[in-house]
């Protein structure tokens, strides 16, 4: 059901921030919620943060380029520093399609030291499956017929990143029970009186 693409010590690190990344429509937002709520994690909806702009774009059926995510990619670091500020664990979504975006997260905005506290979770199925799930969601901005550029950007993580891959055919509870386990992830690495950020209605 699942395959580790590499796996960094966890003892490289006393919290971990997880990256749930993948094309819109993998379950992203599903995931991550489950996973926040078995271990009393803080989340945060990525499509939260982007800026009005990129949201009319992707409803006026226009894909984002490079230009366009840069700010968004920005705010997803702030989020992600202001855990490392808070010594505290936490699970954030972005689609982090393209190898040097993860990078990019991975490294911080300066540079030194980078951000070791970060683990990417790439959500993998095939366009046939999620162009499925695609047509039966509802309420949110990105329209399906925007999944073909989306899988024409994505370059699925390599050995060398801080990633696991994990299919998204089985059930939501069995894939967040899968994460959990590979990563051997806790409820004692999150501040417990941080609540879970909730995703909006019809992300998935």
């Amino acid at each position: 059901m699942s395959e580790v693409v590499s796996q960094t010590p966890r003892d490289s690190a006393p919290h971990i921030v997880l990256v749930v990344m993948g094309v819109s429509g993998c379950g992203k937002s599903t995931i991550a919620a489950r996973i926040a709520a078995a271990l009393h994690w803080p989340m945060v909806e990525g499509d939260d943060l982007h800026p009005a702009a990129n949201i009319a774009k992707m409803k006026h059926h226009q894909p984002l380029n490079d230009a366009d995510r840069r700010p968004w990619l920005a705010a997803i670091g702030r989020q992600v520093d202001q855990w490392r500020a808070q010594h505290s664990s936490g699970i954030i979504t972005c689609s982090a399609l393209k190898r040097r975006y993860r990078d990019g997260l991975a490294r911080g905005e300066d540079g030194a030291g980078g951000r070791p506290e970060l683990r990417f979770v790439f959500l993998k199925g095939s366009k046939e499956l999620i162009r499925e799930r695609l047509a039966r969601r509802a309420g949110h901005f990105m329209p399906p017929d925007l999944l073909d550029s989306q899988f024409a950007d994505l370059e699925e993580p390599s050995g060398d990143e801080p990633a696991i891959t994990i299919d998204i055919a089985a059930t939501p509870e069995t894939i967040a029970a899968a994460i959990i386990a590979q990563l051997r992830l806790t409820p004692q690495d999150a501040t417990p009186a941080t609540p879970p950020k909730r995703g909006g209605a019809g992300r998935h």
